[in-house]
């Protein structure tokens, strides 16, 4: 299994903080998937994946959330922040 670091995100609106993440990548690892793929990937337990807030340098791992009649989506583990490490990552390059 493969410890992965996630350093950009692509969301359909940008500067929305709650909008949906449809892709998760590491540029200068040369990598970008699809929230689809990474899901997998974690339910199969190929990968972890996590990120690494850039003031404190704390690593948060990423998770499956399922909420029922809903689509899955991925999220940072509750670190005591308030915002959703994730969703803060800059925009992944296309």
């Amino acid at each position: 299994m493969a410890d992965v670091k996630v350093t950009c995100v692509t969301k359909p609106h940008p500067q929305s903080p709650h909008e949906h993440i449809t892709h998760l990548g590491n540029p200068q690892a040369g990598w970008k998937l699809t929230r689809e793929e990474v899901i997998r990937s974690i339910d199969a337990r190929t990968n972890t994946f996590y990120v690494v807030d850039p003031y404190t340098g704390r690593r948060s791992d990423i998770e499956v959330v399922r909420i029922p009649g809903h689509v899955p989506y991925v999220k940072t583990r509750a670190d005591g922040d308030l915002n959703d490490n994730l969703l803060s990552l800059n925009q992944c390059p296309i």
